[in-house]
């Protein structure tokens, strides 16, 4: 077997209870799907067995990348790629309705999903996204705003994504065993009719700005964006003397649909 490297976040899901569990979300069958760190092969040869489309495989490890390609001896309908994920030209792989799931390395989770998220064309091919986190970040995700782990995650995921089901699975399922839990969730890409800003790049800066000041009332992000800065918020209807995370996502989209009319 091949060693997991530490550097690359590598943990092998190794429980035939939850990959079967990943499989029943997938609706495989005759469906074109998109693995991410496919890592030894598990879930992939479970894939595999329900007879998808196509299926295309991303795997930064170029040894894991090369065990793949012996091991599926170069099949048709797969392809494999040795490439770091976060410089793949992602976008332009993906056919219609594809699904795609992964393993998501602990210490890249967050990127890949905000990636997926900001895709240029919007709604994506994609339909489904089936991914495993550390359970932190998890949190993070399903966070609601007036809660300590609400933050820039939940409100990119809710601009563009409705997180559909999820389940926690424990440290035993995986080779080498993490020391913290892990979480899979499962998102469908949506039209948010409350998410009018056009530059999602947008919106990272706003929350970048507030949630650096976490700790502070929101009137200093507001004076750092605006020049009138207590006319923007009362003509928007934001109380300045809360703080960034008792703001709701909702609350982020209209101060940055401000902020763009305003800059552009």
């Amino acid at each position: 077997m091949i060693k997991p490297k530490k550097s690359l976040g590598q943990n092998f899901l190794i429980d035939n209870n939850i990959i079967n569990k990943i499989i029943k979300l997938s609706d495989i069958c005759n469906n074109n799907i998109i693995e991410i760190g496919p890592g030894t092969g598990n879930l992939t040869k479970k894939i595999i067995d329900q007879n998808p489309k196509s299926l295309v495989l991303i795997e930064k490890d170029k040894d894991l990348s090369e065990d793949l390609k012996k091991k599926l001896n170069n099949q048709k309908k797969i392809k494999i790629f040795n490439h770091d994920i976060l410089k793949f030209e992602l976008e332009n792989k993906v056919k219609k309705d594809t699904i795609i799931i992964g393993n998501l390395p602990y210490n890249i989770s967050s990127q890949i999903l905000a990636k997926l998220i900001k895709f240029n064309t919007w709604l994506p091919r994609y339909k489904k996204l089936i991914f495993m986190f550390q359970k932190e970040v998890a949190d993070k995700i399903l966070a609601n705003y007036n809660t300590s782990s609400f933050g820039r995650l939940a409100i990119l995921t809710k601009a563009r994504l409705k997180i559909i089901n999820h389940f926690n699975v424990s440290q035993n399922s995986f080779y080498p065993v993490p020391k913290v839990k892990s979480t899979v969730l499962v998102f469908e890409p949506i039209i948010n009719k409350v998410f009018k800003v056009t530059d999602i790049s947008n919106l990272e800066k706003i929350f970048h700005i507030f949630f650096s000041k976490k700790r502070k009332m929101v009137n200093k992000a507001f004076k750092e964006l605006f020049e009138n800065f207590i006319d923007v918020a009362k003509e928007i209807d934001i109380d300045l003397s809360l703080r960034p995370n008792q703001l709701s996502e909702k609350e982020y989209y209209k101060i940055t649909q401000h902020y763009e009319k305003i800059n552009f």
